[in-house]
């Protein structure tokens, strides 16, 4: 069983690889990265503080705040004042920000399509939902060792903090 699942890690590590390649190439044709397209899915359905953003995209502030300030340089978003936190801004796409994401996802979709092509719907389905339950017991498991003190951390965002339109069009 370990010998098993430290084989899917690595097939999980190079399938990882592989889609953020896939990613950086159909953002770039679009003259993004993958990181800003990530970003721009993240906050397409609603406004967040950066800080939330990150979370979501289980990535540190700084680098995402550096993110949203080239977008917002670019005219792609915009910060808007935030009714709950007056030094926390929410950063919100632009009407032209919207329409590079959609542009990146209609080729995501494509992608998609090809990359999809022979497999099952159902096959997806249930390595889906068994990534999820792997993902769930590796995080129970990294709580717990970090509660009993033995070094490992359970840091990074929760699973399901994505909406689920946003991780939809993420490339992973």
């Amino acid at each position: 069983m370990a010998e098993e699942l430290a084989l899917l890690v690595a097939d999980v590590f190079e399938a990882a690889g592989a889609l953020r390649r896939a990613g950086e190439a159909l953002a770039g044709a679009e003259g993004q990265t993958q990181a800003r397209w990530q970003l721009m899915s993240v906050v397409s359905e609603e406004s967040l503080p950066v800080a939330r953003a990150a979370r979501r995209l289980g990535v540190a502030r700084q680098g995402v705040q550096r993110i949203a300030n080239e977008l917002v340089r670019d005219g792609l978003a915009e910060f808007r004042d935030n009714p709950d936190h007056r030094t926390s801004s929410l950063l919100a796409l632009t009407p032209s920000g919207r329409r590079a994401l959609e542009a990146i996802t209609a080729r995501a979709e494509a992608a998609h399509r090809a990359m999809g092509e022979g497999i099952a719907q159902a096959d997806l389905a249930t390595l889906r939902a068994l990534l999820r339950r792997l993902t769930e017991q590796t995080d129970q498991w990294a709580e717990a060792e970090a509660e009993a003190g033995t070094g490992a951390e359970a840091g990074g965002a929760k699973r399901g903090t994505r909406s689920r339109a946003a991780t939809d069009r993420l490339p992973e």
